[in-house]
């Protein structure tokens, strides 16, 4: 019966625990009055798994509408949780992550995240909070600042004070209050705010996430429209790189969730291999059948490029800050959990490019056989 310690408030959105429960649930729900909450059936375990069953989570995913997020969404409710997705957006937007969950397990709901009974409205009747909230780049209304300190520690404060066990927030490898990147520097303050308004949460440090929609492998695959030839600082030979599969990541916050022993914990989760920046994209233009042609490009003059870029007003594709973090060698936390300890066997690069990149090929070799591409070179350091 440990499991039924996870409650939730009732709430229109869910039907009310039916008058017929046995003693021993409603016995359990009196036990909750310290959390002012009641005992629900969505937070019961039952059924042999699948998203046809109840896993017993109803989960409040804020970000779920970015690249990780559909990841998370999808496995929260292949095993039966309840998902409720925040959003910003039209809500036409949001109908693919619909069908990851059984019916009426994926719950939409507008929010305002400057607006603080908007987030405490999107988290009453939730017992697992995971914050995904992120942008690669800053516009007139949200700053970094807001994005990665004021938004998480609003949450984390939020779901403190609703009686939240587990809340999980999502930071970076590289995060860190000395980084040249912006990016990163307040990915390191978000990190000791949302510790400092909830203890006990399970913090993520993600290396730099490649998969099918990412801004990874994809935004250097694409470089090949600009003259057919890539700009690396220092042809990229001083900077590392540990990427690490997007499923992967999605795994471990799902069995963070469920292990009980991960509150509190920081985990840092990188892939099995590290690589020169310039082997790794090597590796991508020989994975896609595309000539690579690298050129050492001066840190003023790759940053006055992409300052170009940034005056985009909608999407842009790069930033000044964008190529400080991606020329930024991964840290080592040989002293941190990572995803070994969640039971999850990182995937390699070798393993997971071909499912990127085949888009990026020329017609002649789509159905090229990966065997042809050497693997790229590993480093130690």
């Amino acid at each position: 019966m440990a499991t039924v310690a996870l409650v939730s408030r009732p709430a229109s959105v869910l039907p009310k625990i039916s008058g017929s429960c046995s003693p021993a649930v409603l016995s359990a729900a009196s036990v909750t009055t310290v959390q002012q909450r009641k005992l629900h059936h969505a937070v019961i375990p039952k059924g042999k798994g699948g998203r046809s069953s109840s896993s017993g989570i109803a989960a409040t995913v804020f970000g779920a509408t970015g690249f990780l997020g559909r990841y998370v969404v999808n496995r929260l409710g292949r095993v039966g949780s309840q998902v409720i997705v925040p959003h910003r957006c039209d809500q036409y937007d949001v109908m693919y992550l619909r069908p990851m969950g059984d019916l009426g397990q994926i719950i939409f709901m507008e929010w305002d995240a400057r607006n603080k009974d908007s987030i405490k409205r999107a988290l009453e009747h939730s017992n697992v909070v995971i914050n995904l909230v992120g942008r690669e780049w800053e516009t007139r209304n949200y700053r970094f600042e807001d994005v990665f300190v004021s938004i998480p520690q609003q949450i984390a404060k939020a779901a403190r004070e609703a009686g939240i066990t587990k809340f999980v927030h999502m930071s970076h490898l590289n995060a860190d209050i000395r980084s040249p990147s912006k990016y990163l520097r307040n990915k390191a303050v978000g990190e000791t705010a949302v510790r400092d308004e909830f203890p006990d949460a399970i913090i993520m440090k993600p290396s730099e996430m490649f998969g099918r929609e990412d801004r990874f492998f994809n935004h250097y695959a694409n470089m090949r429209w600009f003259g057919n030839a890539i700009p690396l600082m220092a042809m990229g030979k001083k900077t590392v790189k540990q990427p690490v599969h997007v499923v992967d990541v999605a795994k471990a916050i799902i069995n963070a969730v469920r292990d009980p022993d991960a509150n509190g914990k920081t985990y840092a989760l990188v892939g099995p291999n590290r690589y020169l920046l310039h082997d790794l994209v090597e590796y991508i233009y020989a994975v896609a059948h595309r000539p690579f042609v690298p050129y050492p490009l001066p840190r003023p003059l790759y940053h006055l490029a992409a300052q170009i870029f940034a005056m985009n007003p909608f999407e842009p594709w790069t930033s000044p800050d964008k190529v400080e973090r991606f020329h930024t060698t991964d840290m080592k936390y040989p002293g941190l959990p990572g995803l070994e300890d969640l039971g999850i066997t990182p995937s390699t690069v070798e393993q997971k490019a071909i499912e990127i990149l085949r888009r990026h090929r020329r017609f002649r070799y789509l159905e090229a056989d990966l065997d042809e591409t050497k693997p790229a070179k590993t480093v130690n350091y």
